[in-house]
């Protein structure tokens, strides 16, 4: 049996603002197994960047947590002192930001940068450090690397600068690492290698991967699970070939639909109407209901539980009850997936 790594269990988070408190995550379970990828997707403001910047303890001061557990090896996160979490951060969980520009220190250079948590957390003298931070840049496919060590950020491309922010993240050979939004600010060809080569280093150091993305596409033939999220609640959870070839929550169809796709003829892409609610006021029942085309009577008065479609497959809806009449995505999506084999394997040369 696969040892789990990461535990989070009933993770509630809200935000104390002047108009009142945000319900910014509600709810929140899911675990992360050693050397495994979950996929956490959704749109903008679903609550995916502040679920992972808990495991960091890294959310804003006017946050706070009023029930849950982070489990990471046993031991409840929530109860972290600021320098456990000092101690933590780059070195046993690290993460990649969403912008490169924004997480490198202009001011100072590229090798300074990724030897500083060698020699915060590892103890190393500055010339071994350097040294390990030369490899690692080798590591995440820097070309000529010896000649790169002295250079500053604004001297590299966005796909080098990335590069150089995943060697940083790597540095404390991190048990888990979390990637928000990596691959955003990238062109598709970018996007594509970097995927690549963060499949191919968790191979080699067999850390585990939280992902965070909108694009369910990216995530095709690199996750393990995926965790749709909605509304700082997850809707879906199971593996990826489950909630790709087998989607049961509408917001998840709704995802689906939205991706274009060479096969796609029409002109104009798919869209889920309306917007996600206000969660200074969640509402009752169903929070993706007043978006949902197939919302019945009961999801605008009582919130879903969640109904098992596998050991592994679970989402948050009455369609699934027994009562409800029997709903399918549009064939647009089946047809969508039916060439996963070929995609995943495309993926993972």
């Amino acid at each position: 049996m696969a040892e789990k790594i990461l535990e989070v269990k009933n993770l509630h988070v809200n935000f104390k603002t002047y108009a009142g408190q945000v319900k910014a995550i509600r709810n929140v379970n899911f675990d992360l197994e050693k050397g495994e990828t979950l996929a956490i997707v959704g749109e903008s403001g679903s609550g995916k960047s502040v679920t992972t910047k808990t495991l960091m303890g890294l959310n804003a001061t006017n946050a706070e947590i009023p029930e849950g557990e982070l489990l990471f090896k046993g031991k409840d996160l929530l109860k972290n002192t600021e320098t456990d979490w000092q101690k933590l951060r780059g070195n046993e969980i690290s993460m990649i930001f969403q912008d490169p520009m924004t997480s490198l220190d202009p001011t100072m250079r590229i090798g300074n940068q990724i030897a500083e948590p060698l020699i915060k957390h590892k103890r190393m003298a500055k010339s071994e450090a350097l040294a390990r931070a030369l490899e690692l840049m080798k590591a995440v496919g820097i070309p000529d690397a010896e000649n790169h060590l002295k250079d500053y950020p604004h001297q590299w491309s966005g796909g080098m600068r990335q590069r150089a922010v995943i060697a940083i993240a790597l540095a404390g050979d991190p048990e888990i690492l979390i990637a928000d939004e990596p691959t955003t600010a990238l062109d598709v060809t970018i996007q594509a290698q970097i995927m690549h080569m963060m499949w191919e280093l968790q191979q080699r150091i067999q850390s585990s991967i939280i992902f965070i993305t909108h694009d369910l596409g990216v995530v095709a033939g690199f996750a393990h699970k995926v965790a749709v999220m909605y509304a700082g609640e997850i809707v879906e959870y199971g593996t990826v070939e489950e909630v790709f070839y087998n989607p049961q929550h509408p917001y998840t169809w709704g995802l689906l639909d939205s991706m274009p796709t060479t096969e796609t003829d029409s002109d104009r892409l798919v869209s889920i109407p309306g917007t996600p609610p206000d969660l200074l006021n969640p509402p009752k029942g169903d929070a993706f209901a007043a978006r949902n085309h197939f919302a019945l009577d009961i999801d605008f008065e009582e919130e879903p539980p969640f109904f098992e479609v596998s050991p592994t497959h679970f989402a948050k809806t009455w369609l699934l009850d027994d009562r409800a009449p029997k709903v399918t995505p549009s064939e647009n999506i089946q047809n969508r997936w039916a060439r996963w084999p070929e995609i995943q394997k495309g993926l993972k040369k």
